[in-house]
């Protein structure tokens, strides 16, 4: 380090990395994040559900995904109203 000089140039680097970083990512709490999460996993069971019954042709396999769709659906719309799905007792 030369003399005069405050700071290492990796020092200076690291502190500007942290700044941006807290800067870009807001601060999201622990259960909004973990409901944003199931949201999205839900959209992907939806989507996939949805592709098994376009290609079902036996009703029962049929009526087994419109009843896993519409699961999926109705927690969904609890989770997007904000309050906690309900287990069913199934």
């Amino acid at each position: 380090m030369a003399i005069g000089w405050g700071k290492s140039y990796e020092e200076q680097m690291e502190e500007a990395s942290q700044r941006a970083s807290k800067e870009r990512t807001p601060r999201v709490p622990v259960q909004e994040r973990a409901r944003l999460q199931r949201l999205e996993s839900l959209k992907l069971s939806r989507s996939r559900v949805e592709e098994q019954l376009s290609k079902a042709v036996r009703p029962a396999h049929r009526q087994m995904l419109m009843k896993a769709l519409q699961a999926i659906e109705e927690e969904a719309d609890e989770l997007a109203q904000g309050s906690e799905p309900r287990m069913d007792p199934n």
